[in-house]
């Protein structure tokens, strides 16, 4: 594939996983990547800051569905629909961009602990946009911390559901499925 054909962004996501599950995350650099998606190191660099970047370029993007979905949400919805809302709506995008992308991108933060730390903090942030979100909307702060926590130790749960068992149904579904079971749970 030459240098000039449409999406090098996807192309370099895509020759990171290879290489990763061939040679290793710690064994892999940018110019084998680069090389294996047919473009420069250069473009490489334009796209990400480093190997990291390739597993954690979208975090943005989730994060600012997560805080739209907050702000738009019905001013009568409860925050605990709120939350779950925001989140199966970050999920659409999963489900729709990144299903065969994710198991695999799993697996190599899985077996990282330098990886798994920066996953951690992707969770928090979302935690933060969630939280922030519920106390603009008027929701008391040690709630708001709360209930955002929850949603995404919930969608946490239901996601690794989604990335272990491909014969598993949709993120969003197994998200809103998850979110019931929490309310049922704890109903009574």
């Amino acid at each position: 594939m030459g240098r000039w054909e449409p999406n090098a962004r996807g192309r370099l996501e895509e020759a990171a996983l290879e290489l990763f599950a061939e040679h290793g995350y710690d064994q892999t650099t940018v110019a084998q990547i680069a090389d294996r998606a047919g473009l420069t190191e250069r473009t490489f660099y334009r796209h990400f800051a480093d190997k990291r970047e390739v597993l954690f370029g979208g975090g943005t993007v989730l994060e600012e569905a997560l805080a739209a979905a907050v702000r738009e949400a019905p001013a009568e919805a409860a925050p605990y629909d709120v939350v779950a809302e925001a989140l199966v709506r970050a999920a659409s995008f999963l489900d729709e961009q990144r299903r065969d992308h994710a198991p695999r991108r799993q697996a190599v933060i899985e077996a990282h602990a330098e990886l798994r730390e920066r996953e951690l903090g992707k969770m928090a942030a979302w935690v933060s946009t969630l939280a922030d979100g519920l106390r603009e909307r008027g929701v008391e702060p040690r709630l708001a911390d709360l209930i955002a926590e929850t949603g995404v130790a919930v969608f946490r749960t239901a996601f690794a559901t989604w990335v272990t068992d491909t014969r598993a149904q949709d993120l969003r579904s197994l998200l809103r499925e998850a979110f019931a079971d929490l309310r049922a749970a704890t109903a009574g």
